[in-house]
């Protein structure tokens, strides 16, 4: 069934509105489609939809992107730059970014089949939801970025490599991994946008090879979609970085264990079909 312009408008609203939140945009893009009868968008969909909200990151954070980028293609040259957290960071998101595209690479075909089941999408949203407020409430939060060694960079990286999993969030994981590291909670959040990057435009695009043969008709609807997730995203960033200097995770945890428990609940009154 083919997607409605109607159903790009809100749904590129919803991944605007998801994607740096901890709650998962791939599975609210998933279960409002099953709860109104749309067809389900789709990995690609969601992939190439992500591509909005990325660009909305490059965007806020271009400055530190540019600095980052220079610093370490000169650093390559220079070796009195390689200490510098610049040219540092520039290897931490390539190291953090191996996790990600190796495993989406093995188990691409079951993150677009089998993966894609409420059931499962429900009880990750409770899961992870329990796991990122338990992260907020004990994690020591006393370090800042500068501190970020190799290790904890990959730490961070097969963190982020857990939002394969359809309702697990991508910037939930990297930031509750963060979190559970130690590192405080806008430090944590940064790195986490920052670490997307490379994985969700390179995911992006390679998702896009596939929307035409799935159905040749969905091109303006997603594009549509892209452009609508632009610049919700952008607001959203701008809101959730204010917001984390004075307030925790907790509200969006509870909101996944209270979204979660609902949607179990729907499926097990048949209100929901699984998707599967």
């Amino acid at each position: 069934m083919e997607m409605s312009w109607f159903e790009a408008i809100v749904l590129g609203v919803i991944q605007g509105l998801t994607e740096f939140l901890p709650i998962s945009s791939s599975a609210h893009l998933f279960i409002f489609s099953q709860f109104f009868g749309w067809s389900d968008p789709g990995a690609a969909f969601t992939a190439v939809s992500q591509i909005g909200t990325e660009l909305a990151v490059i965007l806020y954070f271009w400055r530190d992107i540019k600095r980052i980028v220079s610093t370490w293609f000169r650093s390559l040259g220079n070796p009195a730059l390689r200490k510098e957290l610049d040219a540092r960071m520039g290897w931490y998101v390539i190291v953090g970014t191996i996790p990600v595209a190796v495993l989406g690479f093995t188990f691409s075909s079951q993150i677009e089949t089998t993966a894609r089941n409420l059931y499962l999408v429900a009880t990750m949203l409770i899961v992870f939801g329990i796991i990122l407020g338990l992260a907020d409430r004990y994690g020591r939060k006393i370090k800042s970025i500068d501190r970020l060694k190799f290790p904890e960079a990959l730490a961070f990286g097969f963190g982020q490599a857990l939002a394969l999993i359809p309702g697990v969030s991508r910037s939930g994981a990297t930031i509750t991994t963060g979190l559970a590291l130690g590192y405080d909670r806008v430090a944590a959040t940064r790195y986490a946008f920052l670490l997307a990057i490379p994985a969700v435009m390179g995911s992006g695009l390679y998702e896009a090879t596939k929307i035409s043969e799935q159905q040749n008709t969905e091109w303006g609807q997603t594009i549509v979609a892209t452009i609508i997730a632009f610049f919700v995203g952008l607001g959203v960033i701008t809101w959730l970085l204010r917001w984390l200097t004075t307030r925790t995770y907790t509200p969006f945890v509870i909101y996944r264990i209270v979204l979660g428990v609902v949607v179990l609940v729907l499926l097990s009154t048949g209100t929901l079909s699984s998707g599967s």
